[in-house]
């Protein structure tokens, strides 16, 4: 299982880093997977958003975030990053990591992986 943190509580246009730690089982093979960051909002109990996404080589953001989330990698230390400045109440949800989809939320044919989840609340 992932190992998210750094979530919280801030106002609107503060700024939070999320952190998702890989665990032991797969830090051989980490930097193999293309790491996602999904996000599940009160309102949409149904489904996890897709947020931002990083492979060795390349990212995808979804339309919402573009301009004010970064994902970042650090292969050494088996970490993946998600910056978040300018935040809106509408970013407010639990935010999930995953490892084995590709770079739009699809699942692929090879094992993926959740994290617990964090907890971001923006208040207006």
């Amino acid at each position: 299982q992932l190992v998210e943190s750094g979530g919280g509580a801030v106002q609107a246009g503060g700024s939070l880093r999320l952190s998702c730690a890989a665990p032991r089982s797969i830090t051989s093979v980490f930097n193999s997977y293309t790491i996602g960051w999904y996000r599940q909002a009160p309102k949409n109990q149904r489904e996890r958003e897709l947020v931002a996404a990083i492979s060795l080589v390349s990212a995808n953001y979804a339309d919402s975030v573009k301009g004010r989330f970064t994902i970042s990698r650090n292969n050494a230390k088996k970490t993946v990053y998600l910056q978040m400045n300018s935040l809106e109440p509408e970013d407010t949800a639990v935010y999930y990591c995953n490892a084995g989809r590709n770079l739009y939320g699809s699942t692929t044919e090879g094992p993926e992986y959740w994290g617990q989840g964090t907890q971001v609340t923006v208040s207006s």
